[in-house]
This record gives structure tokens, sequence and C-alpha cells, in this order.
């Protein structure tokens, strides 16, 4: 049975931060501190897991589709007309936090026979 509309929300709201963050053109990225980028990524990859698990969309799905759309999202950047560039490091990052946010989600969503 699928589940209702709000466990899939979160997953579309981070997926449209994440195209808006990954593909703004250069000219539109505001600078920050130092490696300040590397955290976004962590962080958006982390939401991006994270939510997955809330949709209920399993673990090894989860990291298959985040990471390879990790990979992807860094390829993209170099190759578009966007003034960005790929980065493996970014790259690193992005899967560090998709690893992150299914620990997290193990942790805080319960089992889901226990949802239902």
């Amino acid at each position: 049975m699928p589940l209702p509309l709000k466990f899939y929300l979160p997953l579309a709201v981070a997926m449209v931060a994440a195209l808006i963050i990954l593909f703004t053109p250069a000219s539109g990225v505001p600078s920050g501190f130092e490696h300040s980028d590397k955290i976004i990524h962590f962080t958006l990859f982390a939401a991006l897991a994270y939510t997955s698990r809330v949709a209920a969309i399993p673990v090894a799905t989860t990291a298959a589709w985040t990471s390879g759309f990790a990979v992807l999202s860094e390829i993209l950047q170099a190759v578009l007309p966007l003034g960005r560039s790929g980065s493996a490091l970014d790259a690193l990052f992005d899967v560090l936090g998709v690893a992150s946010g299914l620990l997290i989600a193990a942790r805080i969503i319960p089992a889901r026979s226990a949802i239902h």
C-alpha cells in the first residue's frame, strides 16, 4: 500500500532544492568561506538520502540513486555551459552525505511495520 503524499513531499522539496543548488550558473552562486561548498554538498545529499528513506524507498535503492545523482551532477557541472566545474572532492562529500543521511534515517525512522 502506497504511503500518503506527506511522506513523498519532503523528497520532492529536497530534489528541487538540489537541482537549483547544483545547476545554478556560476554567476548566481554566492561565495562563502573556504570549503563552504563541501558543507553544502554534504548536507544536501544527506537530506536527499534521509527524505528518500522517509518516502520508504529501500536503503539499497536510496544509496544507488543518490550516489549516482552525486556523480552525474558533478559530470554535468563540468560539461554544461554553467561556468561551473565538476569536482571529485565534491562528489566524495556528496557520498559521505548520503551515508550520513542513511545512518540518521536508520536511527530515527521507525520500521515500516511500526508505521502501519
